[in-house]
């Protein structure tokens, strides 16, 4: 190899390695596991010199340092299995750029993970042998819930290589938010907290296994993975393999900086990624067990699976410093001041990382923040039926009691939420648009009474009853409207699912309730005067902003034409969220003197921006810029060259290439009409907001009582 492209930085390494005594075993094991499934003589990938040097044994042994002998087997065939895919799989289609061999070659795979026991078709490689020993001897003993996990990440590690095979024909470096997104499904990090549950004998509960702290747990587990493989792999990666999937690299390639301020820059990320992990443990998985009720067995089943995750990151950094497949040479003399010796790196950079998310001094005086030119390559368009939709919202928001706290007549009409529906369905109905514009007033309404209500007394029991009753009232409950915001719900919710499907409601019923209990998240935030991780920023802007709410909207047009699963393959999801984001950080940009001056909000990505990577505000402006252009690139690309292929793969028929047509010109729609409503209100105007800045925070007996007048008769 030639020279080391850059020192390795310190890493946030707070908690030992250990190492699992039966060590030895698994070596004598797993070599000859390798050599009866063909991974080693005769398959033109690896010779026993290569897998010895590896030493999966000793990676599993640190990852796994408490199960027994049987289980450290196990786990340490499935690392060969998965190396040995990723390895064949450079070899046979990477280096020859054959996508239509990749596609067949992973359709095949998915034979050998049945949800239920069956038969296995002959295997015809190693890929396919291995993968059929080892789903026989590992699923028998998990729960359906389980399996249907395991196979879902074990499908997205295999199929997300077409992604990067994609990426290598197209010569594309992907942006920073999609390469984290996409390198957790690719990189392999969920599959292996799947096997984390199966070593430690610790299966999560299924009714918690997709909630937020578990989600979090495992993302945060998975990009603290990637990132320090990233770190150790980018000389193989770039130098040797002609690989573009790696964060220092896409960091290089975004920031404009040196292959050594790209390290150092994926090492802070990765730094956050683990405190977030911390973070989470520490703050959310208590509440977590009470809201479900789970008993001390349930309890300590996902605190021995956190620790187990905990454990891999330990080990997996100590497996890296010693493996031959990566870049580990020390990182010679560092130039920080402090003390020195056994924990001390760990301690520096903790308490750096954590400076980062302390929020600055609360209503700080930043002035107004002029919007650079943005890159739209898309044009608003105007709904018809504006002028009856105005009318109509301000009637309807006075029939809610939106006027009895919080805004005004005067305040609704000039943020002019309808200009903001009517680009965002320009062809709708009048009784569509009429509809779309009552939800945008309801959302908005709610997410400006919501921190007034709680944000001011840390109410978060009360935050939680809040959040609670609005599911209620989408359950049909009989509950008398103790504020604005169940009122509007309590209107909305029964008009707008009656014509939808049990599916179509359910979806638009998550959707909502994501927006609700992402506030939930932004208090505890704001109760700690905490800066938000950024990759945890960006994913959780996305509920607070209401993006899914708004897309459902325009999914549900389209339900009886477009297959469910079309919606959840990569290409629709990346989709979703690159408009996702361009349209949260447009809001950002604008409300950024609203939010942090007069609000002392915590939640914008301009300040996001500015504490990770210690910029001034303007640069900061600027990296939000240039990001919200790639995401709108990504955007582009998507619909120009993967979404054809979707459209080949489920076999549309014409009409329903048209309903996804359709779809995505809504999309468009939604991000022009996000844009050209940033522009118009007055919602974010210098002027408006001094005038609003003596308006008293709302009284206690309006939020503890029961509305009348008004609201009761609504």
């Amino acid at each position: 190899m030639s020279t080391q492209p850059f020192q390795l930085p310190e890493f946030y390494q707070p908690h030992p390695a250990r190492l699992n005594p039966a060590l030895e075993t698994a070596r004598t094991h797993s070599k000859a596991w390798a050599r009866e499934m063909g991974m080693i003589e005769g398959s033109g990938v690896w010779t026993e010199a290569d897998f010895d040097a590896h030493d999966y044994a000793l990676l599993c042994a640190y990852t796994h340092p408490e199960c027994d002998a049987a289980e450290l087997d196990l786990v340490t065939d499935w690392y060969v299995w998965v190396f040995f895919f990723d390895d064949h799989f450079l070899e046979v289609y990477k280096r020859t750029q054959d996508w239509a061999g990749a596609r067949a070659y992973l359709q095949r795979l998915r034979e050998y993970m049945p949800a239920e026991p069956a038969a296995f078709p002959p295997a015809a490689n190693p890929v396919e042998a291995g993968l059929a020993e080892l789903w026989a001897r590992t699923v028998p003993s998990m729960t359906a819930d389980w399996r249907r996990r395991f196979a879902e990440s074990t499908r997205n590690l295999l199929d997300e290589s077409l992604w990067e095979l994609a990426n290598i024909n197209a010569g594309r470096v992907s942006n920073p938010i999609e390469y984290i997104e996409m390198r957790r499904k690719v990189g392999g990090a969920p599959w292996s907290a799947n096997l984390v549950e199966h070593a430690t004998g610790a299966e999560v509960p299924a009714r918690v296994a997709a909630s937020r702290p578990l989600r979090v747990l495992r993302d945060t587990f998975a990009d603290g993975v990637h990132l320090r493989n990233d770190l150790f792999s980018y000389q193989r990666e770039t130098q040797e393999e002609g690989e573009l999937a790696n964060c220092v690299l896409v960091l290089e390639r975004f920031l404009g900086h040196s292959a050594q301020q790209a390290a150092e820059a994926t090492n802070d990320l990765l730094t956050s990624r683990l405190q977030q992990f911390e973070h989470t443990v520490l703050t959310e998985l208590q509440p977590l067990f009470a809201e479900h009720a789970l008993d001390p067995a349930e309890q300590l089943r996902v605190l021995k699976y956190a620790q187990g995750l905990q454990d891999w990151q330990a080990g997996g950094h100590e497996w890296h410093m010693r493996s031959s497949r990566y870049m580990n040479a020390p990182a010679g003399p560092r130039r920080l001041g402090g003390p020195r010796g056994l924990g001390t790196a760990a301690a520096r950079l903790g308490l750096r990382s954590r400076v980062r998310q302390v929020a600055p001094e609360p209503f700080a005086p930043v002035g107004h923040l002029p919007v650079p030119e943005l890159y739209m390559p898309f044009t608003a368009r105007q709904n018809r039926h504006l002028e009856h939709a105005r009318r109509d919202v301000l009637d309807w928001s006075q029939r809610a009691g939106f006027f009895t706290m919080v805004w005004t007549r005067e305040s609704l009409a000039g943020i002019d939420l309808a200009v903001c529906a009517a680009a965002l369905d320009p062809d709708g109905t009048q009784d569509e648009l009429v509809q779309g514009t009552r939800w945008l007033s309801w959302g908005t309404y709610g997410d400006d009474y919501f921190p007034q209500a709680y944000g001011t007394t840390g109410d978060l029991a009360g935050a939680r009853l809040f959040v609670s009753r609005l599911s209620q009232i989408m359950d049909g409950a009989a509950i008398v409207p103790a504020n604005p915001v169940e009122a509007g719900l309590a209107d909305l919710w029964p008009r707008t699912v009656a014509t939808m499907s049990r599916a179509g409601a359910a979806r638009y019923r998550a959707a909502v309730e994501s927006m609700l209990t992402s506030w939930l998240w932004e208090l505890d935030n704001h109760r700690l005067r905490r800066v938000p991780d950024p990759v945890d920023y960006i994913e959780m802007r996305r509920r607070t902003f209401g993006s899914d709410l708004t897309m459902s909207l325009a999914r549900l047009a389209h339900e009886r034409a477009l297959p469910d699963a079309l919606f959840a393959t990569r290409p629709m999801q990346n989709l979703e969220n690159a408009a996702a984001d361009y349209a949260c950080f447009v809001n950002d940009l604008f409300s950024y003197q609203k939010e942090v001056q007069y609000e002392g909000e915590v939640h914008n990505i301009v300040l996001v921006v500015q504490h990770f990577l210690q910029l001034g505000r303007d640069a900061a402006v600027e990296v939000v810029r240039d990001l919200m252009t790639e995401r709108m690139r990504q955007f582009e690309h998507i619909a120009a060259t993967e979404l054809p292929l979707i459209a080949e793969h489920f076999e549309l028929d014409p009409r329903a290439r048209e309903a996804l047509n359709r779809y995505v010109t809504e999309l468009e729609n939604w991000l022009a009409g996000v844009l050209k409503w940033h522009r118009d209100t007055d919602r974010y105007d210098e002027a408006v907001l001094r005038r609003r800045q003596a308006a008293p925070a709302i009284p206690h007996w309006l939020r503890s009582g029961h509305l009348t007048g008004a609201v009761a008769a609504l």
